[in-house]
């Protein structure tokens, strides 16, 4: 056997053992490129699926605009804003007619959260007190980075995080909102409330100082006054629920230690100097007359204020950071149950309108 034969021997088992070794790999690389295909199907379809549903949701909203909410029930609603897209959900309790108007009250989430927490009816109860009294209970989502709407937060002056160091626009968004639901639902607009949990009620406190034309009343749970400029046209009437051993809005002022990041809050004003701040604005009698006290929680209030409103402060023992009478999935300490957010809060709310109604007719 020569040279050439022996060269030519070699390549033929040379080839014959790449052909081989494609043909064991070959499958393997198919499986692999198959794997991929299909993790990428997969993606694809979640993408389609998720813009198809973004789709539907925004033919929803555009084909609600310029209508009117007929029926109770439940609704997701957006506007556009200041370049960006807020969202808020709203409750219409069974009692509900068009041919009536029902008064609306404004549920402001803590910081944190979003509006599908605070609509939460097992956390707050919410829900069940507006089919109870025949209001009209909105839950706006704040400022959020994320497009689920979590984690987020509104600029109520001096707090808090995102929504206040991006100094996002809230007000100039509740605004807008009021007005769409103003043609949507036959809205009584001599009451229209906000209220809010922490960081919500901080924003209701920013509502009554630059909506005062709005804004009949407000009732802040667990969050203080810390607007930057408060000039309101007009009287409010205040409501102040708060527990005296809160761990994070500490009742005398400052923030507590739970607080990870000090910088995304502030130093917390206290519970006394914003009544006081109230009290100055409206005008009032500045000795408060207790209206309620029971073991574990008093509350007091003052009155002859201009315009006929009224600053009423409701303190329990207990509670920590929380909504008395609700409860909470997390957290060492459950809420007091020794009186109802949401029982005073109404009654609060009716009277204040009562007055300003019997003040109206005076005048």
């Amino acid at each position: 056997m020569n040279t050439l034969s022996v060269l030519k021997g070699s390549m033929v088992i040379g080839i014959a053992a790449v052909c081989a070794v494609c043909c064991l790999l070959s499958p393997r690389l198919a499986i692999a490129q198959d794997e991929h295909a299909d993790a990428s199907l997969r993606e694809r379809i979640k993408q389609r699926v998720a813009e198809r549903r973004e789709s539907r949701q925004g033919d929803e909203i555009d084909s609600a605009e310029g209508l009117k909410i007929q029926k109770p029930g439940d609704y997701v609603r957006s506007l556009q804003h200041d370049g960006f897209t807020r969202t808020y959900r709203i409750h219409v309790p069974k009692q509900y007619q068009a041919s009536g108007s029902a008064p609306l009250v404004l549920a402001f989430h803590g910081g944190g959260g979003d509006m599908d927490y605070m609509a939460n009816d097992e956390y707050y109860g919410l829900i069940s007190k507006s089919d109870a009294e025949g209001f009209v209970v909105v839950f706006p989502n704040g400022y959020s980075k994320f497009k689920s709407g979590k984690f987020a937060t509104w600029n109520a002056g001096a707090c808090c995080a995102n929504a206040r160091d991006k100094n996002i626009d809230d007000v100039g968004f509740v605004r807008k909102m009021i007005a769409s639901l103003t043609r949507e639902l036959n809205i009584n607009r001599q009451m229209i409330f906000a209220t809010g949990m922490s960081n919500g009620g901080m924003m209701s406190y920013r509502l009554a100082c630059e909506m005062s034309d709005t804004i009949t009343a407000i009732a802040a749970v667990a969050g203080t006054d810390n607007t930057i400029r408060c000039q309101p046209r007009k009287p409010v009437s205040i409501l102040h629920i708060h527990a005296k051993n809160d761990d994070r809005v500490l009742f005398g002022g400052g923030a507590g230690k739970k607080f990870r990041d000090e910088s995304k809050v502030t130093d917390f004003v206290s519970v006394p100097d914003s009544v006081k701040k109230w009290v100055v604005h409206n005008n009032c009698q500045s000795t408060p007359v207790r209206t309620l006290e029971k073991p574990g929680a008093y509350c007091e209030r003052h009155s002859q204020c201009e315009g006929g409103v009224a600053v009423q402060l409701c303190v329990t023992d207990t509670g920590g950071h929380s909504w008395p009478g609700g409860t909470k999935p997390r957290g060492s300490e459950p809420p007091s149950q020794v009186l109802s957010a949401n029982d005073v809060m109404w009654d609060f709310f009716t009277s204040m309108q009562t007055a300003n109604t019997f003040t109206n007719k005076i005048q």
